[in-house]
């Protein structure tokens, strides 16, 4: 970003639209389908060419683990095609067996995915505004101080405004941001982080931020757009704010043979782990639309329901202002038996597509992507194109 377009994410007099990506491992294709979908309605919509951009119509946009991979793409003005060819092509890597001995610790290389990371973003690339097109929220665990850590790329933050301090996050290169969001435990190493060069207490260890409330980062996202606190202070409301949440796939159930006998420990904990970042998922969301004003998500559950405000058993037209603090759309799929025949996929095998690292199930990942996306809908956007 320029100078010029850094002040103006402080005009509050603008609509602002807001992006949320969840973790879920090599599952990001599902999300990267549907955001392809969304990209190419929205350059019709706009009347946009082939250079149009997500980062062009998003203002803010943040993931968690491969959210934050999809994200950071997004903000470098990388199209979605060119991430799903990333993942294509850098899924083996990223998900590389190391050698024998060394799965007693963690079952994939770190070192490809941390490559592949330079490579695709920039071994220089940081924080900085001039190196995004749009605003980026990172969500990782610092393990070293027990504690979230939600970085952001708002140059006016608490910990990015003074540019000449050593430790100013801005400085931070951005591949090793999202390999630290990235690093799910057992799965993969932790990245350590050295924040002041010149002072050895400022290194630290970061995990996977799916091992956060925020596997899925969209009422955080929301609060950090508009909680005074965060020093951007975007303005709330239906007609000023939009959230847009999408999911890799809900895949809350354990595996059936979890405590079977040739099943070793580490596998327990990859599944263990799964359910984590399932649950929440769910509690994220259920924050959004009773915070927000949801105009499209599945059903919770049988109480809840899609809580999509109607009346009369209709939904309330987005003509009537409801005063919720947000718009809110959310695209996710069950990848159950039941949720895939749903969708007419009922050839895909749920318990294959459903793991993190399911790098030799590509194709059906995309497949589950492109017919979710079918359910994105313009007019879920309202006034905001």
């Amino acid at each position: 970003m320029i100078p010029q377009e850094v002040e103006q994410l402080y005009d509050t007099s603008k609509q602002r639209k807001l992006l949320a990506l969840d973790g879920g491992g090599i599952r990001g294709v599902i999300t990267l389908e549907v955001l392809n979908k969304i990209e190419g309605l929205l350059a019709q919509k706009l009347g946009k060419g082939a250079d149009f951009r997500l980062c062009d119509y998003f203002d803010y946009v943040g993931g968690t683990s491969t959210g934050a991979i999809i994200a950071a793409g997004l903000a470098r003005g990388m199209s979605t095609q060119e991430l799903l060819a990333f993942y294509k092509d850098a899924g083996p890597a990223m998900f590389q067996k190391p050698f024998f001995l060394k799965r007693v610790f963690n079952l994939y290389k770190a070192a490809p995915l941390g490559e592949k990371l330079q490579h695709a973003f920039g071994a220089n690339t940081t924080l900085k505004p001039e190196h995004l097109r749009c605003l980026l929220l990172i969500v990782t665990r610092n393990s070293t101080t027990d504690s979230p850590w939600p970085i952001s790329s708002n140059p006016r933050a608490k910990y990015n405004a003074n540019v000449n301090d050593p430790q100013c996050n801005l400085k931070l290169p951005l591949w090793q941001l999202v390999r630290a969001s990235t690093a799910a435990p057992i799965f993969f190493e932790p990245e350590v982080i050295q924040l002041d060069p010149a002072n050895p207490a400022k290194r630290f260890v970061f995990v996977d931020g799916g091992t956060t409330p925020y596997n899925n980062p969209a009422f955080l996202l929301y609060r950090m757009a508009t909680e005074p606190s965060y020093n951007l202070k975007w303005e709330k409301g239906e007609r000023k704010l939009l959230l847009v949440s999408i999911g890799t796939g809900e895949a809350p159930e354990l595996d059936a043979e979890v405590y079977a006998p040739r099943k070793n420990f580490a596998s327990n904990l990859a599944g263990f782990a799964k359910a984590l970042m399932f649950g929440a998922q769910v509690d994220q969301d259920i924050n959004c639309r009773a915070v927000g004003r949801c105009v499209y998500g599945r059903e919770i559950d049988r109480e809840l329901k899609d809580m999509i405000p109607r009346e009369q058993g209709q939904p309330i037209p987005l003509s009537q202002d409801l005063g919720k603090a947000f718009l809110y759309a959310r695209y996710n799929v069950e990848l159950s038996e039941k949720g895939l025949s749903d969708m007419k996929l009922s050839r895909i095998d749920p318990n294959k597509v459903g793991q993190l690292d399911a790098v030799d199930h590509l194709d059906d990942l995309s497949r589950i992507g492109q017919r979710l996306g079918e359910e994105v809908n313009i007019e879920h956007f309202g006034s905001f194109v």
